[in-house]
């Protein structure tokens, strides 16, 4: 009988544990859900920022924008705006990535609206130095020193006449060389400074550049080349991805959207996605 008890109390416990295991699961599900439908909606609010395919279309007809978040928000953001007769458009890369890395992102997004739209600058380098003092002032309205920040490429175009600024990130042009019978790349550097607290602080440099007819321009982040992969996991890096682009240039955008997203998941493999990738790119036609 004591065996019998010993047999039936356990049984009871049992199901006890196992009825609060499926409470607590059930639970923990409700949360998952609550969470991951919040940051689908944030991923909503965020493309909300992004400029629309038809706005840039309407300019750069020749275009293509990749944007892949490591996570369902993102650092990385693409930027575009049109300021009397000049349009300006960018890439940004923003401190982090996911939840952390799109608020960094909504604060520069914000800033740079604010140069464009309010303080009436259409001048890349003084857009940038005017962003840098907005970040800034909103990341120290409580006396604290946050480094967070963004690097970013942006290009103004009026006229047909281009200019350029860059924080940390490049530009790329990519541009046919008939002597050479071939494609060569032209890069022109940003300054070595982010958008963001920086102890030595300097003036963003303007770059006019001077275009030809057929050349095609990259402005991206370093997602791309800082991906691990191949057959010993190691980063793309930048020489090999400047030879891709140098190597598919003469085939449409399109095609060479496809075959970037295409050569990047192939490095990846099985590995996960470190950061944020966005590549824009259009041809000067």
């Amino acid at each position: 009988a004591g065996f019998a008890f010993f047999l039936f109390r356990s049984n009871v416990e049992k199901k006890k544990t196992n009825n609060e295991l499926s409470h607590a699961y059930k639970e923990i599900e409700t949360k998952n859900k609550e969470i991951q439908d919040s940051i689908n909606y944030a991923k909503r609010l965020q493309e909300a920022i992004f400029p629309s395919v038809e706005f840039i279309t309407n300019v750069l007809p020749n275009n293509f924008v990749l944007y892949r978040p490591k996570d369902i928000v993102a650092g990385d953001f693409y930027w575009a705006e049109k300021i009397d007769d000049t349009f300006l458009i960018a890439v940004a890369d923003c401190t982090g990535h996911g939840v952390p890395g799109a608020l960094v992102s909504v604060v520069c997004c914000n800033a740079l609206n604010t140069s464009v739209k309010e303080f009436k600058l259409s001048e890349p380098g003084a857009i940038l130095d005017k962003t840098r003092t907005l970040v800034l002032e909103s990341f120290s309205k409580k006396g604290e020193q946050i480094k967070d920040g963004m690097d970013i490429s942006m290009l103004s175009i009026k006229n047909n006449q281009l200019f350029w600024a860059g924080a940390n990130n490049p530009i790329w042009i990519i541009r046919k060389n008939e002597a050479a019978e071939g494609f060569e790349l032209i890069e022109i550097k940003g300054n070595r400074q982010a958008i963001g607290y920086t102890e030595h602080p300097e003036p963003f440099t303007t770059h006019s550049i001077d275009i030809q007819k057929g050349d095609v321009l990259y402005l991206f982040t370093d997602g791309f080349a800082d991906q691990f992969g191949g057959l010993k996991g190691k980063k793309f890096k930048y020489k090999p991805f400047q030879e891709l682009l140098k190597s598919i240039s003469h085939l449409s955008l399109k095609d060479q959207q496809v075959i970037i997203e295409q050569t990047f998941l192939d490095w990846k493999g099985s590995l996960d996605q470190v950061d944020d990738l966005c590549v824009l790119a259009f041809r000067f036609d």
